[in-house]
């Protein structure tokens, strides 16, 4: 009771400064006001998105002087609209992170309801102290028109971790034991530099990372395929003149060692940057599973397993590059990344088996030895073409995705009677795999600004995705090794090929719309060469129809009287099954618990409507989020026990009856209908929170071989982000100390056969900047401070009662120091006497 009563009190409070906030920007509405207008740009000419543009206005009368402050943020064209309050003494502050601050007086016209303040130019904001660049600290959360961006370097407790480790500081993402980031329960599309990629979250290093876009409802300028939103993971690099970068070591419990080093190298036309890292970790995982066994709705017997899994990832990349600017209005970038990775596991898992009145009929030992690696390479090719008519740009671009994969596992397999003497040999498997996949991406996108608020976007992209996989599963016995029917060599062509035009325009002077429309033709062609089975599906054809190859969007944003935005948007995407729920690969690394594809998986479509009100104030800025999602043939897992044809096929991997088998299903349909908030305050320079709510319903429809799947009810998670620096310059030990508090909890969320169990977690981190020019950065870190972060689940069915939980990744303590450099001055390429010794900058 005090729990929820403490939470309420919180809420309250949260509540009564909302409204005074409020009170007091509706005493600011009954003066006269006036829209400041105008663009800003950096020193290379591009327009600047997400700049704050502060208003400043004082206002005097017979007794005092008042000041009123407005903001606003700007667009990707760099374009800015403010209400502000008119006066004759108005001044505009305009500032970007990383960037020096404009502050200018404005002059209004009395009587005016317009004010067109010009264009600004912002210079980069780098102090040349020694050899070390000093640059502004970023914050955390910043929110453009259609995403949230937030910046990795203010997540402390992610430092020297990987990218998994950062989406757990996200504000509206939740991360399960396995890795897979959600995002408002919904699987998002995950993007690196804009583009698709075949390295899984857990295989970036966080240390390379500068920002992660959040996007809930991607307009049709967007991969249709990114149903659950997309999360885009922007990687470091720096355009500074000269030299500069960062280097990174530490280490921890349990197994942890990290290492990172990023250099850039700017000089006149020419932008070379590099990077490389080294990871390590590990861990004692385990999972627990408490099963009853029903006939006739009446409990048959009961089983319990208890496993404990030693880990050991190891994870090494590097990325080479470089910007060639050919002149003021045409650059080249090339890259390659490479990713090398190896992991593995030592598994022992303990078996109890009774009968219905809870007799012991036998037990068992399952011993699993697992390894598995694979390399992976990235390739782009990004041109870009600018014009003289500003926001005005051409791009083209190129995407290649490859690597190797393969590995071996041994599974042996004991069982005993009650007695404890041995039943029967032990149960030999090894499973033996390789694989390789292709990925082709073209992209190019036309941006024109018609006028002043009008905009035509039109695009095309071309995705060609090639995997074959060969896996080997053989019963192992003295007289030799035996092929299963389990082994599986299958292979796989998907191509996705689409064009999308976007239009936005002003109504009035508050309404704004864009309106897109997306066309995709999408194929998957799959194939089990041992038996030749082919599978797969086309969008559009002549049984799904035509309308299930467009996908619109539209946007609606009006400028409220006080200044604050509302926006309503619609889109229609797709989501298409992966490689592991299409795969008809059966798993029996846990035998009790069989996981298995199904090649015959449809894609779903979704209808997302979403309505959001938007505040950027002087400490900090509020957004609330309600949205609604209906998704027709929702890809849903499905658990049943073993059916007897493939039992006869595990017979000789020592698979038992009472088996369950997960797989997927294609659902009538999942509704979805939520409320989130999502509120960042600044209390003191040194004090600020970042607390998120979310509350959702989800109603699903499912009926497989007439079970009843249906199942519907309430969640909600909510998270809270505290940050505190001791700022005290004559203390040489104490001053810049940072510290980083992370708190969540997850409230139980139903699935179509029961519910997840409730979850919580807490991450706590210090950091302190010190050396010459705080260039030296020294952070400790704790993930998952109480060791609490599992995932449970209850599955309730007429056939079985399934309790059982999985903590993949244990409690983590980490120490990592950093050190950064750089040079302004430093110039490898030397002109002939007489140059200018640097040359210009494209």
């Amino acid at each position: 009771m005090t729990h929820f009563h403490s939470r309420s009190i919180v809420s309250r409070r949260w509540f009564f400064l909302f409204v005074l906030l409020c009170s007091s920007l509706l005493a600011v509405a009954q003066k006269q006001t006036v829209l400041v207008s105008g663009t800003v740009k950096g020193s290379n000419g591009k327009p600047l998105e997400a700049a704050t543009v502060s208003v400043y206005t004082l206002v005097k009368n017979e007794t005092k002087t008042d000041t009123f402050s407005a903001v606003g943020i700007s667009n990707k064209l760099g374009e800015y609209t403010v209400k502000a309050v008119a006066s004759e003494a108005m001044q505009i502050e305009i500032s970007l992170i990383g960037f020096t601050t404009v502050l200018e007086p404005i002059v209004w016209l009395t009587g005016s309801g317009q004010l067109k303040a010009g264009s600004y130019t912002l210079t980069e904001a780098s102090n040349q102290l020694g050899n070390v660049v000093v640059t502004a600290k970023k914050p955390f959360m910043q929110l453009g028109v259609d995403r949230r961006i937030f910046n990795a370097d203010a997540s402390i407790v992610s430092k020297g971790g990987t990218a998994v480790d950062l989406m757990r500081t996200i504000p509206g993402l939740n991360v399960d034991v396995n890795g897979n980031v959600q995002l408002r329960n919904s699987s998002p599309q995950i993007f690196v530099d804009g583009r698709p990629t075949i390295l899984t979250l857990e295989q970036i290093p966080s240390d390379d990372i500068e920002k992660v876009e959040v996007i809930t409802n991607p307009s049709a300028k967007y991969d249709a395929g990114s149903t659950g939103g997309i999360i885009n993971v922007v990687l470091k690099k720096s355009r500074r003149n000269g030299m500069n970068g960062t280097a990174s070591i530490g280490g921890g419990i349990p197994k942890v060692f990290n290492s990172n080093v990023s250099i850039n190298y700017r000089q006149g036309k020419l932008n070379f940057f590099a990077s490389g890292s080294y990871n390590r970790s590990g861990g004692l995982a385990i999972s627990r599973a408490d099963r009853t066994n029903k006939q006739n709705g009446q409990p048959s017997s009961y089983f319990n397993q208890r496993t404990e899994s030693d880990r050991s990832r190891k994870f090494s990349s590097g990325r080479i590059g470089l910007d060639y600017f050919m002149d003021d209005m045409n650059s080249i970038s090339v890259s390659q990344g490479f990713v090398d990775g190896r992991f593995g596991f030592e598994e022992t898992q303990d078996q109890t088996y009774y009968d219905a009145n809870r007799q012991l009929t036998q037990t068992g030992i399952r011993y699993n030895s697992d390894y598995f690696g694979f390399k992976r390479q990235n390739t782009q090719v990004n041109y870009r073409r600018t014009y003289a008519k500003e926001g005005k740009e051409w791009t083209a671009d190129f995407t290649y995705n490859g690597g190797t994969n393969g590995g071996a596992n041994d599974i042996s397999n004991q069982l005993f009677f009650a007695d404890g003497n041995v039943n029967g040999p032990a149960v030999l498997v090894r499973n033996e795999g390789v694989g390789n996949g292709r990925q082709y991406t073209f992209q190019t996108d036309y941006v024109n600004p018609i006028s002043e608020n009008s905009k035509l976007e039109l695009g095309a992209r071309m995705y060609q995705n090639i995997s074959n996989d060969k896996l080997d599963v053989f019963s192992v016995a003295n007289s030799g090794n035996t092929k299963l029917p389990l082994s599986n060599n299958y292979g796989f062509k998907e191509m996705i090929n689409a064009v999308y035009g976007n239009y936005s325009n002003a109504l009035g002077k508050r309404w704004k719309y864009q309106a897109g429309l997306r066309f995709e033709y999408s194929k998957f062609d799959g194939e089990l060469k041992d038996s030749a089975q082919k599978f797969g599906y086309t969008y559009p054809n002549k049984s799904s129809g035509i309308w299930n190859a467009f996908f619109p969007s539209l946007y609606l944003t009006y400028q409220l009287k006080d200044g604050h935005d509302l926006q309503i948007n619609f889109s229609r995407r797709i989501r298409r099954p992966n490689f592991w729920q299409i795969n008809p690969y059966t798993d029996i690394s846990d035998p009790q618990n069989i996981r298995k594809g199904n090649p015959a998986l449809q894609p779903e479509f979704t209808n997302s409507f979403e309505v959001n009100y938007n505040r950027v104030y002087e400490k900090g800025n509020f957004l609330i989020s309600a949205y609604y999602r209906n998704n027709t043939q929702d890809i849903t897992q499905y658990t049943d026990t073993i059916n007897a044809d493939l039992l006869s096929q595990l017979g000789s991997a020592g698979i038992t009856p009472t088996a369950l088998v997960s797989t997927y299903i294609n659902a009538d349909r999942t509704n979805r209908s939520g409320l989130e908030l999502t509120w960042q305050h600044k209390f003191t320079p040194a004090f600020d929170i970042s607390p998120n709510l979310n509350f959702q319903y989800r109603d699903v429809k499912a009926i497989v071989n007439n079970i009843n799947l249906s199942n519907y009810g309430f969640n909600w998670n909510a998270r809270l982000t505290v940050n505190y620096k001791i700022v005290k310059p004559d203390s040489k030990w104490l001053n810049n100390i940072s510290f980083q508090l992370m708190g969540e909890h997850e409230s139980p969320r139903v699935i179509p056969q029961g519910r997840m169990k409730a979850q919580q977690s807490m991450d706590f981190a210090i950091r302190k900047d010190f050396l010459k020019n705080n260039a030296g950065t020294l952070t400790f870190n704790v993930q998952d401070v109480f060791n609490s972060r599992i995932m449970g689940t209850i599955t309730d069915t007429d056939r079985f009662y399934q309790d059982s939980f999985r903590r993949w990744n244990v409690r983590t303590i980490r120490l990592t120091f950093s050190y950064r450099f750089g040079n302004k001055d430093l110039q490898i390429f030397k002109r002939k006497e007489g140059g200018d010794g640097e040359g210009g900058e494209g």
